[in-house]
């Protein structure tokens, strides 16, 4: 698929069919999002995959509460992938101080969205989280403490008989040139 298209086609996937995700898929997406760029090349990362079911479900109830549901979905995907914010180079450090940006957090963005299109481009279906409770997720995978979960990403096959519209703002509202 040519990369337009492929980016057309990507949705957030909210239900999914209740069949098990390829590992061979599953790493190729792994591969995508270890490739992608970082700040200083810091890759200040670690996919943690959660597919045993158990542990998954477990994981799934920590991802909404009583006041916030939305994200109630997640027991369905066969795969939850953690994405952990790890230390990055000492200039990446020094540099996000400066310019007060966190540029691990950026490049968990970026490495989830390679994540997400790979995925696409695979048949499968993902939904980016950044609602979750850290704590009891970073107790349910041995994540050390000290450690940030920068966001969670939902994988499997979507169960919709037709995909969702994307509704976006017009180009000419995001887009200006050499001015706000």
């Amino acid at each position: 698929m040519n990369f337009p298209d492929l980016v057309k086609q990507r949705f957030s996937a909210r239900r999914y069919k209740d069949q098990p995700v390829e590992k061979e898929k599953l790493t190729r997406c792994l591969e995508s999002a270890r490739l992608a760029p970082s700040a200083s090349n810091s890759q200040p990362w670690k996919f943690v995959v959660v597919d045993d079911p158990e542990l998954v479900q477990k994981v799934a109830v920590e991802t909404y509460s009583q006041i916030v549901s939305f994200n109630k979905f997640t027991h369905q995907a066969p795969v939850i992938v953690v994405f952990v914010m790890e230390k990055p180079k000492i200039i990446t450090q020094i540099g996000g101080r400066i310019k007060n940006k966190e540029y691990p957090l950026i490049d968990i963005g970026i490495a989830a969205e390679h994540f997400c299109l790979q995925a696409e481009e695979e048949g499968l279906g993902t939904c980016m989280l950044g609602w979750f409770n850290e704590k009891p997720i970073q107790k349910l995978l041995g994540i050390p403490p000290g450690k940030t979960i920068g966001l969670i990403v939902t994988l499997g096959y979507p169960n919709y008989e037709k995909r969702p519209t994307k509704k976006r703002k017009s180009f000419g509202e995001v887009v200006s040139y050499n001015t706000y």
